[in-house]
């Protein structure tokens, strides 16, 4: 029995492709039905097919599938329909081609058995207002390949086929074919003789002949090219053959033909934003200063570029990939957006696609905006929208983005995600006035983010080594906010955070030497403090990898300020001599890690301090310490990538 919701078609080919001992239906097809020339064999052939599988499916189509049977029924009718009235306007039979599926040919000749649908039938359809339009297509959409239900899988080898039909030159078609894919291997330094391509040739049509056809169909071609070309391994031979079979012919439409609404609104701000001369196949670049030009003579002029930019993030957010954003040169220059723009019919495609979502730019933006608001359930996400809301110049779409964002900031202790987001709305809030946006809404909820981060900051500390890098960046986000925020939010609370992540002992240790760093750079503790700090870390008490850790998160952060403290290398060096042999390789596991990081030149100005350290000459220090390494001694430092810390 068949499910009411399957069609009985769809497992149907696939059974007669299997019947007739081919790989799928498309085989099938081509060999039985495209190959065979004689004069209206084609036309018969499907006339045929068509009333037996007809006669095979409606059996269990009719009581099984109702709503597919009906839906066909109705179709068909309808068409019929069509047909007559073409015929009635005076077109001449013979001169009138349909279009149709093969299934449905035997089923549209008008006949006391099937009538045409009356006008009665027709006014029970429901109705809908339409707007037709050309839609460009490229080989990909038409192929299986992209999704589309009725595509093949082969475009570009079918219109080959078609061409070579049209000369009567079908039986140079594998010819054509295979050396079009030594042709590709070749472009990509790959060679392959003639000699190959012939033998090819013969393999392929010798498969054809083992099913029983003259003519090789395209998966005999495919076996030979991979066997003889690719010498077995598909791989080789897989880009060649995709390109042959799909191809990259883009479609184009003409002048003057009809748009569809979001189409001409489009073409509207287009022209009314300059940007139409960018509508074309070769990419330009187009920099953007967002800032009001203060020489123009009107308002829509001063805003030309912010009002461009709105425009360029709106498609980005449809999925229009008309302008591609680039990164800008400046620092900080939050005025200034760099972007490449190209114009293909793919393009085209897209805004076309968009109808589907709203009838202008505008509006089907906002109505993208809010699936993905309802979609949204990380801090992460919200935030990012609320930037896409701003960059877009959306601003009624930013409120219900501020919505979500508190909502899913309440119970969210993760510092990670809280400072991505903080972050986020810093920016925001930054430069809303350059893009004419009211962020003033934005600051609660600022202040909100960066209260959770501090009150969970310690909490998240507790962490194994692999999450204290992101820790670190974390930590850097909150601690910029607090200083270019320092008026909205708590700076102060912020600072004993720090503090309190410095002293403690029960968290990981990279990540207090990280905030011990970051209070010295901001002058928050004395130079005692300092001393006592390193003096508890650095000492032989402390597990070694403890110890090194810490001092490895020290030298995360503002290394001028390190390098110029010789009381530090000092410490540091006590510390090492002080460790057994065992404690010491622990130890070297991180400080090699920390000092991985320093350039060239820090690791001179290390030399120099420990050279100093020790009452050695700077220059022998520095000989001894960058000097090339002997293989003996390469082979110890390679050991450390596989040091086992259970081991004591």
């Amino acid at each position: 029995m068949i499910d009411s919701n399957d069609h009985p078609l769809d497992s149907m080919y696939e059974r007669i492709a299997e019947l007739s001992g081919e790989s799928d239906y498309d085989a099938y097809w081509e060999r039985y039905y495209e190959h065979p020339l004689g004069v209206d064999q084609y036309a018969h052939s499907i006339a045929l097919f068509s009333k037996e599988l007809r006669l095979w499916s409606e059996h269990d189509e009719r009581p099984f599938a109702r709503r597919a049977f009906a839906y066909h029924a109705v179709r068909e009718a309808y068409m019929r329909r069509r047909i007559v009235e073409t015929i009635q306007a005076g077109h001449e039979p013979e001169r009138i081609v349909v279009v149709c599926g093969s299934y449905h040919a035997s089923a549209l000749n008008v006949s006391a058995a099937l009538p045409p649908m009356h006008d009665d039938e027709l006014a029970q359809l429901p109705q809908r207002s339409t707007r037709l339009t050309l839609m460009p297509y490229s080989y990909y959409r038409l192929s299986s390949l992209s999704g589309y239900g009725a595509g093949n899988d082969a475009p570009h080898y079918y219109e080959l086929m078609w061409r070579m039909m049209q000369k009567d030159t079908l039986h140079e078609l594998p010819h054509h074919y295979l050396s079009g894919v030594a042709r590709e291997l070749r472009q990509q330094g790959t060679y392959r003789s003639t000699a190959e391509v012939i033998e090819a040739v013969r393999m392929a049509k010798s498969l054809a002949s083992l099913r029983g056809s003259i003519q090789p169909i395209l998966a005999d071609l495919q076996d030979a090219a991979r066997t003889l070309l690719g010498q077995g391994d598909l791989s080789v031979v897989a880009e060649p053959l995709t390109r042959l079979n799909i191809g990259t012919a883009i479609g184009e439409l003409a002048e003057g033909v009809s748009q569809t609404p979001i189409q001409e609104d489009l073409n509207r701000l287009l022209k009314q934003l300059k940007l139409t001369r960018y509508k074309t196949a070769v990419a330009s670049e187009l920099a953007l200063d967002l800032r009001e030009n203060r020489r123009a003579s009107s308002e829509a002029s001063a805003y030309l570029d912010l009002r461009r930019s709105f425009l360029l993030h709106r498609l980005r957010l449809l999925g229009i990939e008309f302008a591609r954003e680039q990164g800008t040169r400046q620092e900080q220059a939050t005025w200034a957006e760099h972007w490449t723009l190209q114009w293909s019919p793919e393009v085209e495609i897209q805004v076309i696609e968009s109808t589907l979502l709203g009838e202008t730019v505008e509006i089907a933006a906002g109505y993208r905006f809010q699936q993905r608001l309802e979609q949204c359930n990380t801090l992460a996400e919200a935030s990012k929208l609320i930037a896409i809301a701003v960059r877009s110049g959306m601003i009624a779409q930013l409120e219900p983005a501020r919505r979500v964002l508190q909502q899913l900031a309440v119970d969210n202790r993760d510092v990670l995600q809280i400072s991505s987001a903080a972050g986020e709305l810093s920016r925001m809030i930054q430069y809303g006035d350059v893009r004419r946006v009211d962020t003033s809404p934005l600051v609660p909820l600022l202040e909100q983010l960066f209260f959770r981060g501090c009150l969970f900051l310690t909490d998240n500390c507790n962490c194994k080594d692999e999450v204290a890098t992101a820790m670190m960046g974390a930590i850097h986000e909150l601690n910029v906010i607090s200083q270019e925020h320092d008026e909205a939010v708590d700076g102060e609370l912020w600072l004993q955070q720090l503090g309190e992540l410095m002293r403690r002992d029960d968290l990981n240790a990279r990540l207090s030497g990280f905030a011990c760093a970051m209070l010295m750079e901001r002058s928050a503790i004395g130079h005692h403090d300092i001393a006592a700090e390193m003096s508890r870390r650095l000492s032989p008490g402390v597990p070694a990898e403890l110890g090194a850790g810490w001092f490895e998160g020290l030298s995360g952060r503002n290394r001028y300020m390190l390098l110029s403290r010789l009381s530090l290398w000092q410490q540091l060096s006590e510390y090492m001599d002080g460790l057994e042999d065992e404690h010491f390789m622990r130890a070297l596991v991180f400080l090699r890690r920390a000092f991985s990081t320093f350039s060239a030149a820090e690791k001179a100005q290390v030399a120099e301090l420990l050279g100093e350290v020790w009452g050695v000459h700077a220059e022998q220090v520095a000989e001894l310490l960058t000097g090339e390494l002997e293989q003996k001694e390469e082979q110890m430092l390679d050991n450390l990538n596989e040091f086992d810390f259970d081991d004591f």
